[in-house]
C-alpha cells in the first residue's frame, strides 16, 4: 500500500434507493479507511441529471445512517473538498475536458443522436451488431479529428451541439493491479472513444469521477465489479492529466441465493426478503421492503453484509463494528460472486436479539406494543422469550400468553393429551399449586416431582397440559418460569378457565 494518507470514497447516483449491493460497498470502504486511520467521504454522483430521482439522496444518507456507517466528508458534513455533489461542482468540469482537447487526448465530437443511429443501422444490415465509436470509426465520423480547424471553430462559434470524446490511443496495453484481482491487462484496441463531457453542458461519470478523486486526494478506489469495464478508461484519464493512479480494488458481486446471476432491485420482494437498508416508495406508489422495517437491528444487517465476500480467516462470525475494523483487509475479500443467504441473515439477526441485555430488549418490546406494561415485567417476557425469537415482535407473537389470557387453544394437544383421568389430575395439581406459600420457578418445580411421584406419573401425563392450561400453546419457555412470571392468582385463574372450557 503506498504512503499516501487513506482517503476513500463511496460514490452513489441517486437514481432510487440504495441496494444492499451498494451498502456493502460503503462498508468495505468506511472500514478499509477506519482500520488504516483514513477519510470516508460520501460524494453523490448526479452527473445523468434524466436518470435522477426526487428524494433519493436524502434515502441514502438516511439509510446509511442507520446502518452506522458515518461519513467523516460528504453532504450535510462538510469537508474542505467540497462540494460533495457533483451537480454543484458543474462549473469546474467543462475546462477540464477542454484542456484534454487542447493535448490532444480528446476531441470534439459533431455527430448528432440521429446520424449516429443510421450509421449503427448501417454497420447492423453489413453484419457489424456491436458497432463503437472508437479509433477506426472516428476517422469517417464529423469530429475535430476529420474537420478542419476553420471548421471546428465555426461549429463551435455558432453553437452548434457536441460532446467531447476521449481519444483512445491505438494498440496500447493498459496495465493495472487491482488489491483483489491482482494485475488486469486491457489492450487499448478493444476500448471505445467514451463521451466525457454531453452536450447539455454536465460531465459523464467518467471524466467527473476521475476529476473528483484526484481533486479530493482519493488513495483507493473501491467499488463494485461492475465498475472492472470500466478501469482501463479510467487510468488512461489518470495519465492523461498527468495525475497519481490511485489503487484499485473491485468488488464482487452480490448473488441471488441459487447463484444464478446478480441480487437485483426487484428479488427481494419477489423472492421473500428485502434488498434495501430500509422502506422504499416510488413515485409510482410501489413499495420496496427495508430490512429496518422488517425488524432487523442494523448491526446485524451490518455484520451479514460484511460476510457477503469477505472472511476474516477465522471461525468467529459475530463482530460488532468495531471488531469489523479491526479484522477487515481487501486483501481477503474474494473475487468469486457472493451468494446471498435469506435464512443466515435472519440467524445474524437472532444472534444479536439473543445477545441484548433484557433491559434494552425491553424498551423495544415497549415499543411494539399498545398496552402499557411496565419495564420490570417486560423485561421478565424478553427473558423467557428472546432465545425462541428472530425479531421484537416474535417475542409478541410467540408469547402472546404472557400478555393476555389465551382465548384459543391448541386442539391438537387436547386430541393427544386430554385423557379420561386429565381433568381431575389437573384439579389436583391445581389445588398443589394452590397450597404453595412461595410461588416462584424453583419451588414450583420441587412441588411438581412430588405430585408426579405422589400420582407415580411420568413428566409428559402432566407438563404438557399444565402447558396447555396456562398458555393454550404445545411448546414454550420452562413452564415453572412461566408460572412464576404470571403469578399464582394468574395461574389459578388460568387454569379454572381451561378447566371450565374442557369440562363442556
Amino acid at each position: 500500500m503506498s504512503d499516501k494518507p487513506v482517503r476513500v470514497r463511496f460514490a452513489p447516483s441517486p437514481t432510487g434507493p440504495l441496494h444492499m449491493g451498494g451498502v456493502r460497498t460503503a462498508l468495505y470502504n468506511y472500514l478499509f479507511a477506519k482500520k488504516n486511520n483514513g477519510t470516508f467521504i460520501i460524494r453523490i454522483e448526479d452527473t445523468d441529471q434524466t436518470r435522477f430521482v426526487e428524494g433519493a439522496q436524502d434515502y441514502i444518507m438516511d439509510a446509511l445512517t442507520w446502518c452506522g456507517i458515518e461519513a467523516t466528508e460528504g453532504p450535510g458534513i462538510g469537508g474542505e473538498y467540497g462540494p460533495y455533489v457533483q451537480s454543484e461542482r458543474k462549473p469546474m468540469y467543462k475546462q477540464y475536458a477542454i484542456d484534454l482537447v487542447t493535448t490532444d487526448k480528446a476531441y470534439y465530437a459533431f455527430d448528432t443522436a440521429e446520424e449516429l443511429d443510421a450509421v449503427r443501422e448501417q454497420a447492423k444490415a453489413m453484419g457489424m451488431p456491436n458497432w463503437q465509436y472508437n479509433n477506426v470509426t472516428r476517422t469517417s465520423l464529423k469530429n475535430s479529428l476529420t474537420l478542419s480547424a476553420d471548421d471546428v471553430k465555426a461549429k463551435l462559434d455558432a453553437g452548434e451541439q457536441y460532446v467531447i470524446r476521449m481519444k483512445m490511443p491505438r494498440n496500447e496495453d493498459v496495465r493495472f493491479q487491482d488489491i483483489i484481482r491482482g494485475w488486469v491487462v486491457v489492450n487499448s484496441n478493444n476500448l471505445d472513444d467514451k463521451v466525457l463531457f454531453k452536450s447539455d453542458g454536465m460531465p459523464t461519470y467518467h471524466l467527473a469521477n476521475i476529476i473528483d478523486d484526484h481533486l479530493m486526494k482519493i488513495s483507493h478506489v473501491i467499488r463494485g465489479e461492475e465498475w472492472l469495464p470500466s478501469a482501463p478508461l479510467h487510468i488512461l484519464l489518470y495519465k492523461a492529466f498527468g495525475w497519481d493512479v490511485p489503487e484499485f480494488a473491485h468488488l464482487p458481486l452480490l448473488l441471488r441465493p441459487d447463484g444464478n446471476g446478480k441480487l437485483s432491485k426487484r428479488d427481494g420482494d419477489r423472492l421473500g426478503f428485502p434488498v434495501f437498508p430500509t422502506d422504499w416508495l416510488s413515485a409510482d406508489g410501489e413499495k420496496y421492503s427495508g430490512y429496518r422495517e422488517a425488524g432487523y437491528f442494523p448491526d446485524a444487517f451490518i455484520n451479514m453484509l460484511a460476510f457477503l465476500g469477505w472472511n476474516p480467516g477465522t471461525q468467529q462470525e459475530i463482530f460488532s463494528m468495531d471488531e469489523l475494523v479491526q479484522a477487515f483487509s481487501l486483501e481477503r475479500v474474494g473475487k468469486a460472486g457472493a451468494k446471498f443467504d435469506a435464512d443466515k441473515t435472519k440467524w445474524f439477526q437472532q444472534q444479536y436479539l439473543r445477545k441484548m441485555p433484557n433491559k434494552e430488549l425491553a424498551i423495544l418490546l415497549g415499543e411494539e406494543l399498545d398496552k402499557g406494561f411496565d419495564q420490570e415485567a417486560l423485561e421478565k417476557i424478553c427473558g423467557l422469550m428472546k432465545e425462541r425469537a428472530t425479531f421484537v415482535k416474535d417475542i409478541i407473537t410467540e408469547g402472546i400468553y404472557l400478555i393476555e389470557r389465551p382465548t384459543v387453544y391448541d386442539k391438537s394437544i387436547i386430541a393427544k393429551k386430554w385423557k379420561e383421568n386429565s381433568y381431575e389430575t389437573m384439579t389436583e395439581w391445581k389445588e398443589r399449586l394452590m397450597s404453595l406459600t412461595e410461588f416462584n420457578g424453583p419451588t414450583i418445580e420441587i412441588a411438581f416431582k412430588s405430585f408426579l411421584e405422589m400420582k407415580e406419573m411420568g413428566v409428559g401425563a402432566v407438563l404438557p397440559l399444565f402447558r396447555f392450561l396456562l398458555t393454550g400453546t404445545a411448546m414454550g419457555p420452562s413452564m415453572f418460569e412461566i408460572a412464576e412470571y404470571l403469578g399464582k392468582d394468574e395461574c389459578m385463574d388460568r387454569m379454572f378457565e381451561g378447566l371450565k372450557q374442557m369440562e363442556k
